[in-house]
């Protein structure tokens, strides 16, 4: 086994290992991501009143303000333990399954690497939906600095008795449909386009040569995917 095609353990573990701390740096942002797509529930009910949150960098201002800095990493252990179940299998397991339907990961076609995407991307769902759905109950989750009440969940642990307890096991897999046809829809359009526009490069003889300059193509293709799965599955 050769350093550049390490073992599926190795992929896994560092797969899930950047995905934590990707986690760690943008958490803030996804807990405005969540305050902003929940704003409006219950409209009904609240006529008249004024709109609590206006853009990312307000939202998070106004978390902060109202709610105390820590409020922006509500969820983060859940977080984090969605990474290493949803990132390992997403990410570290995408060219074992391409193994697995090419017999070579190296001469798989376009549909099995849309295959590959699709099957890691429903996986990973399958086993980290009950720490998303932690995780977002927890980032939606509002409690007032003058006041205690309305907190719901305390801890992550109880967070899933709570749940378990009041809604049934199916309650850790609520909205689990819709999420594996986003993920799945993700890592096609990411993973895919990524592995393709970095066989580009290599093949045309771009950014290779020594181990620094072969591992300046990952940025190049990480940018060009970056955006794109977020237009593409944003309806999810």
């Amino acid at each position: 086994m050769t350093d550049s095609n390490p073992p599926a353990a190795v992929r896994v573990f560092a797969a899930g290992s950047a995905g934590c701390v990707a986690d760690l740096v943008t958490f803030p942002l996804d807990t405005a991501k969540v305050r902003l797509q929940i704003q409006g529930e219950g409209r009904t009910s609240l006529e008249g009143q004024t709109v609590k949150y206006r853009g990312v960098f307000g939202t998070i201002v106004t978390i902060v303000r109202t709610e105390g800095p820590r409020s922006l990493y509500n969820g983060l252990v859940a977080g984090l333990q969605r990474q290493m179940t949803f990132a390992s299998v997403r990410i570290g397991l995408y060219d074992s399954m391409k193994q697995l339907y090419a017999g070579s990961a190296d001469n798989a076609g376009l549909g099995t690497r849309l295959l590959a995407g699709c099957t890691t991307g429903a996986m990973a769902v399958a086993f980290a939906q009950p720490t998303d759905v932690v995780k977002v109950r927890f980032q939606a989750q509002v409690r007032l600095l003058e006041s205690a009440t309305g907190k719901r969940y305390s801890s992550t642990t109880q967070a899933y008795r709570t749940i378990v307890r009041d809604e049934g096991l199916r309650g850790l897999w609520k909205g689990a449909l819709p999420n594996i046809i986003r993920n799945a829809t993700v890592n096609c359009s990411e993973l895919v386009t990524y592995d393709v526009i970095k066989e580009l490069l290599l093949k045309n003889h771009l950014m290779t040569g020594s181990p620094p300059a072969a591992s300046s193509c990952w940025m190049p293709s990480s940018w060009s995917t970056g955006g794109q799965d977020t237009v593409v599955c944003s309806k999810f």
